[in-house]
């Protein structure tokens, strides 16, 4: 007798959860008791759902890591009993969350989804329903007893992503989110197409889930561009108790070469503020010292974010600092993929 794939949707916001009142015309959240009566292609799923949801959902705009930490409690406080996880979550900060879970849930063996649409579900033309769909057959998607997607991932239009390597790229396309600089683990068609060599492979299948829940918030982003001046930039540096910034450079890696620009970050790092060097580019990869001018970057010993999105690494910060990393290990450890967020 085949065993019964249990999934669990965890509803925390987001237009995914809404439905329009068609006499008044305002969008409301769902109950999700009525779940499979706004979407009844569910009871064609050979899984059986079950749906929590936050106490009081939110627009993703108001997502923070508190709200992160409630999720992977939601998601550690039923591992045991749920064979995968679709997360439904605005999508303006989707790529954050997923990322920071990525980190937080260390040796998954489940899959955990992130989800959401851009249109809300009952809308005629919505997304929402083929998006839920689809990541909650790829949740169910097991092979000789295993589950076959065993991370954190990103679905929206046709695609699951590795959460980590997703950004938001459009606010009006269906095809709202990329993954430059990783392809996509999972294609829906006519069939859903399996990328297995993209997969994310854990070195040690055995190990138990472990969950992580102090992240550090005292991380800063800093987009340089042209005319950025001293006090501006020492303000930034000069934070209290501000322990990561990162820093989004131009093309490979590079910055301005003014010498008072390259003493305060000097300074900074001398200090003990780790700074990380991420491109700005949506595509492509920090190499300090393939041009002149990230060459002083590279004497200094800043970090480099390889090919890291700003959400990723903004996450990695946060989840190295809560975790107390001494500040001779973070660069080392900042700069190895622990989630195949770089390469």
């Amino acid at each position: 007798m085949k065993d019964t794939t249990n999934i669990l949707l965890i509803y925390t916001g987001g237009t995914i959860g809404m439905v329009k009142d068609y006499k008044t015309g305002a969008l409301k959240a769902f109950n999700f008791k009525e779940l499979t009566s706004n979407i009844p292609e569910l009871n064609q799923l050979d899984c059986k759902l079950k749906g929590i949801s936050f106490d009081a959902p939110i627009d993703s705009s108001n997502m923070n890591p508190d709200h992160w930490v409630a999720i992977a409690t939601m998601i550690e406080d039923n591992y045991d009993q749920y064979d995968g996880f679709v997360v439904l979550h605005g999508s303006d900060t989707m790529s954050y969350s997923a990322s920071a879970l990525s980190f937080m849930l260390e040796n998954l063996s489940k899959p955990v989804i992130f989800t959401g649409s851009q249109l809300p579900i009952g809308d005629l033309r919505t997304d929402a329903k083929e998006n839920l769909i689809t990541s909650i057959q790829i949740a169910a998607l097991k092979e000789k007893g295993r589950a076959v997607v065993q991370e954190v991932g990103l679905y929206f239009e046709y695609k699951l992503y590795r959460a980590n390597r997703t950004t938001k790229i459009n606010a009006e396309h269906f095809e709202a989110f990329a993954s430059l600089n990783y392809p996509p683990l999972v294609e829906s068609g006519v069939h859903l197409n399996v990328h297995h060599t993209h997969l994310f492979k854990k070195l040690n299948k055995n190990k138990p889930l472990q969950v992580h829940k102090n992240m550090d918030d005292n991380v800063a982003v800093l987009k340089l561009f042209p005319g950025l001046n001293q006090s501006v930039l020492k303000s930034i540096l000069r934070i209290p108790e501000l322990k990561a910034l990162i820093l989004e450079t131009y093309g490979a890696g590079n910055a301005p070469m003014d010498q008072w620009f390259l003493d305060e970050l000097k300074k900074a790092s001398s200090t003990g503020l780790h700074i990380i060097n991420v491109t700005q580019c949506s595509g492509g990869r920090v190499a300090m010292g393939h041009y002149e001018t990230s060459e002083k970057l590279k004497e200094m010993q800043l970090i480099s974010g390889k090919d890291i999105t700003t959400e990723a690494a903004i996450a990695k910060a946060m989840y190295l600092l809560g975790n107390k990393v001494s500040d001779e290990l973070f660069k080392t450890i900042f700069e190895t993929s622990l989630r195949g967020e770089m390469q």
